[in-house]
């Protein structure tokens, strides 16, 4: 498992931990936030990678205490190893409160799931180290429960599967255009609906953000290459919008 350095300011950083060998999984990226000693993890994924992102998320953070286990939203990929992190560190779990109750049926010990939070549909500010992290809402793309976060600080906002590619073997978005094919059909089909997205695209246009950080695939790096992804998911139908014959009686 790689680690890349997305930003790094002396007592705030931001890492990627990257595996390209997910076997027969999806491919998943991690990450990690520092501010001063305290640290979080997003999306830490399922039992397979647990024990490799366990080890590289503690040389990420060496020196800070391990605070929160922020999921984006319920699927295995996401918090199948949940129960793994908070049996072994003292973190909190944030998940979505639609989704809170759900964590258990992934074998979340009773002993640790008063340490698992609900995050309400607004979102939230959330406060790690001596920075303020942003918890913005981003339900139906693809969860009915789900959400982004925004690091002021580095200018990163993590998106979960918006913005996820499929097949690629770079870490950052140069040709926009030739990207498209690895995210289309999966947005086509995974976002639940064009009003959900574009709802959320206006949203976040007014928000100072230089890098797009999906959970599988490539980043969006540069307000350019953010605003080509902006600028695409705007004008892009998916879900039922899509795919209206979805809904037929098999022959």
């Amino acid at each position: 498992m790689s680690q890349l350095t997305l930003f790094d300011n002396g007592t705030h950083k931001n890492i990627l931990l990257e595996d390209f060998d997910a076997g027969e999984g999806v491919q998943s990226n991690q990450h990690v936030i520092v501010d001063h000693r305290s640290a979080m993890i997003l999306d830490p994924g399922g039992n397979k990678l647990y024990t490799r992102v366990f080890t590289a998320a503690a040389k990420a953070h060496r020196g800070a205490k391990l605070e929160y286990v922020f999921c984006s939203h319920q699927d295995p990929d996401i918090v199948a190893a949940l129960n793994g992190w908070l049996m072994t560190t003292n973190a909190t779990g944030l998940i979505s409160e639609l989704w809170r109750r759900f964590i258990p049926h992934f074998g979340s010990d009773k002993l640790v799931f008063s340490r698992v939070e609900g995050i309400p549909d607004a979102g939230m500010m959330l406060q790690l180290g001596e920075s303020e992290l942003m918890v913005i809402p981003a339900h139906f793309l693809h969860s009915c429960g789900n959400h982004h976060i925004l690091d002021p600080v580095s200018k990163i906002l993590y998106t979960g599967d918006l913005g996820a590619s499929v097949g690629t073997d770079y870490r950052v978005v140069d040709d926009f255009d030739a990207h498209v094919e690895k995210m289309e059909g999966f947005h086509k089909r995974y976002m639940s609906s064009t009003a959900a997205l574009r709802a959320w695209v206006a949203m976040v246009r007014p928000l100072d953000i230089e890098t797009i950080a999906p959970q599988h695939g490539a980043l969006f790096q540069g307000k350019e290459m953010v605003g080509r992804f902006l600028d695409w998911l705007d004008g892009l139908e998916c879900g039922i919008d899509a795919l209206p014959d979805l809904f037929q009686l098999p022959s």
